[in-house]
């Protein structure tokens, strides 16, 4: 459930219709729902109240506005972070250091150093170089680095190709049977304090199949590591549930997902913990845009609007579905192509789609846009950086200031040598 509904033949978010907000902001504007950040976040809690306390980190990137930061702080989520720039915007929202899990797998000297300085939760180990690397800027500190080794369990998770992370052939992790050696390696390093591992197979699963699968071999893992004497005492189990895009959608829900971890997990004894993503504030965000002329073509027409590729990238990146919608729906359909004014065949977000009849002029939304949206755009054509507003209730405020390309021009600079 989100809370975009029409009212009164327009679309509001909560209580602020879209059309103040355009007029207020411009477009195109990514517009946040605070009640459907809230209502998703407790909702995901909840269906792990089956399990023993689990651990939440929100995974930042999926969205790393500071206002939704904030948001998800004040619900008791900690971060999922894979960058030092990532890990200082959740410190700013006010999420402990405890509770920051630092992933990913190019994690450079400066970065560890400076998440051993503010004593984050834990590094998950992407590889046995790391690891090494780790230990020895935890050594030099006089620190013990708490951490995970991350498995590749080999599992294919059945989504797009670009957001699949648990086969072999991905860059992620390390071979679930190369894993008990490199372990061994690791724990025994001076300045590494390794109590677990992690597991990720991928983004928007459709199935708990592929999970369980995963999840059935970190437990054979877990338990042959401790067979070799290892201390295990945390299990990271990443995220990747899907959410739905459009009417009819089935996806697991966190319920669904939580009793399928407590049973496979029942007899393992480990702090578990989750890295929840794209669920959260997916469907939390539309990105709201105009349309500014409907473009006569061959087969259909094109509707254009002023939302491009740079502004929302998954379309030309994974094909990806976006229910688009009218502000002001008339009642009437008709079948488009809908893309936007870069110079890219690329900038088309649907071809031969029945949407609401629309002309230029009408404001528009795509929904399910509040996950890798905003934190994926850029300025490609000179674009502005598009902006972003959050909603609660009644009241609105912008969060993130749109970019034009005069504050981008004047950050370049032409060297002396080229002027004279």
């Amino acid at each position: 459930m989100d809370y975009f509904q029409l009212k009164n033949g327009e679309l509001y978010a909560e209580d602020v219709p879209l059309e103040r907000i355009a007029q207020e902001v411009g477009t195109p504007a990514y517009v946040y729902s605070r009640a459907t950040l809230e209502r998703h976040a407790r909702v995901f809690r909840d269906g792990l109240s089956v399990l023993d306390n689990p651990h939440l980190a929100f995974a930042i990137k999926a969205n790393p506005n500071l206002a939704v930061l904030k948001i998800m702080a004040n619900e008791g989520y900690g971060a999922d972070v894979v960058s030092g720039g990532e890990m200082e915007r959740a410190l700013a929202a006010g999420m402990p250091a405890k509770d920051i899990i630092f992933s990913g797998v190019g994690k450079t000297k400066d970065e560890m150093r400076r998440g051993l300085e503010k004593s984050i939760g834990q590094f998950n180990i992407e590889s046995e170089p790391e690891g090494i690397e780790l230990a020895s800027v935890a050594r030099d500190m006089g620190l013990q680095a708490p951490a995970t080794l991350r498995i590749n369990p080999d599992v294919d998770a059945g989504t797009h190709a670009k957001i699949s992370t648990g086969k072999a052939e991905n860059k992620f992790g390390v071979a679930i049977d190369e894993a008990p050696a490199i372990f061994g390696r690791l724990a025994g390093l001076d300045g590494m304090n390794l109590r677990g591992v992690a597991v990720h197979i991928g983004s928007q699963l459709g199935m708990l199949e592929p999970l369980e699968a995963a999840f059935i071999k970190i437990g054979a893992l877990v338990a042959d590591l401790r067979s070799a004497g290892h201390n295990i005492t945390h299990v990271d189990l990443g995220g990747g549930l899907g959410v739905p895009h459009k009417e009819g959608d089935q996806y697991p829900t966190p319920a669904q997902y939580g009793a399928m971890i407590a049973r496979v997990t029942k007899d393992w004894d480990v702090q578990l913990m989750f890295e929840p993503g794209r669920l959260i504030p997916a469907n939390a965000g539309v990105l709201l845009t105009e349309v500014i002329r409907v473009k006569p073509a061959k087969i259909n027409p094109y509707v254009i609007v002023d939302a491009a590729m740079n502004d929302l990238a998954r379309p030309s990146l994974y094909d990806a579905f976006h229910d688009f919608a009218a502000v002001k729906p008339n009642g009437e359909k008709m079948v488009a192509n809908i893309a936007g004014p870069v110079c890219e065949t690329g900038d088309t977000f649907a071809i031969g789609r029945e949407i609401d009849s629309v002309s230029a002029g009408d404001l528009t939304i795509f929904r399910t846009a509040g996950a890798y949206g905003a934190t994926m755009a850029s300025t490609y054509n000179s674009r502005p950086l598009v902006a972003e507003v959050l909603v609660d209730g009644d009241r609105f405020a912008i969060v993130a200031e749109r970019i034009n390309p005069e504050t981008i021009l004047a950050a370049e600079q032409v060297p002396d040598w080229l002027t004279s």
